[in-house]
């Protein structure tokens, strides 16, 4: 059950990327009261969470909905994994990150990034929804499945917490902290990806048990 927990942590923390998303929430809420900015990382978390566990509740019956089966979806969640991987490695992810600030600060009637971006996409983007369902759907029991939300909650926690801490860490880290630690992540997520394809490969009967 430890080893399951780690797995899951580590797993929503490279995708979820609470150290990259820090220096976004600063960009996002300069010039804004520290009052202020404190309710919006708050407030941002708590949607993100809500919308996190709407997707790990029901995210196994959408699919069922569709047609989509476990194993294919493990398929295509572990490739579009490996694509943020490959973003994290080469920059492309903060590249798009960056671009979604910039919409987010030429739009003003988005006042308040708590929803968009920062919710999401950011915290809860396509790749943690798709990562949500599959490692919920690999929990036999309701213990299991407990866990994983637990996990998730410890995630966004540590997210609001880089949130309130953002201007701190990044004056202490630097941007070239922030993207070396971005680089590793990036590689433990690619190694996560492959074998989420590999479980759902043996889930369609290509590869042994």
């Amino acid at each position: 059950m430890i080893e399951t927990a780690l797995t899951a942590f580590v797993t929503l923390f490279v995708i979820i990327d609470p150290v990259g998303l820090a220096p976004i929430f600063v960009a996002l809420t300069q010039g804004i009261p520290e009052t202020e900015r404190r309710k919006i990382a708050i407030r941002a978390c708590f949607v993100g969470f809500f919308v996190l566990a709407l997707f790990g509740l029901a995210g196994e019956r959408l699919l069922e909905l569709v047609g989509i089966g476990m194993p294919a979806f493990r398929i295509g969640g572990g490739l579009l994994l490996f694509l943020t991987a490959v973003d994290m490695l080469f920059e492309r992810r903060t590249e798009r990150r960056e671009k979604n600030v910039d919409a987010a600060n030429d739009d003003s009637t988005h006042v308040d990034p708590s929803v968009f971006p920062l919710a999401t996409p950011l915290i809860a983007g396509p790749g943690a929804l798709a990562t949500m369902i599959l490692l919920v759907n690999q929990q036999p029991d309701i213990a299991g499945k407990a866990m994983i939300f637990a996990v998730m909650t410890s995630v966004v926690g540590t997210a609001m917490l880089f949130f309130l801490l953002a201007g701190l860490m990044e004056r202490v880290i630097g941007p070239i902290g922030i993207n070396v630690i971005t680089r590793l992540l990036g590689m433990l997520l690619a190694a996560l990806s492959v074998q989420f394809v590999i479980d759902g490969l043996r889930g369609v009967g290509f590869l042994a048990g």
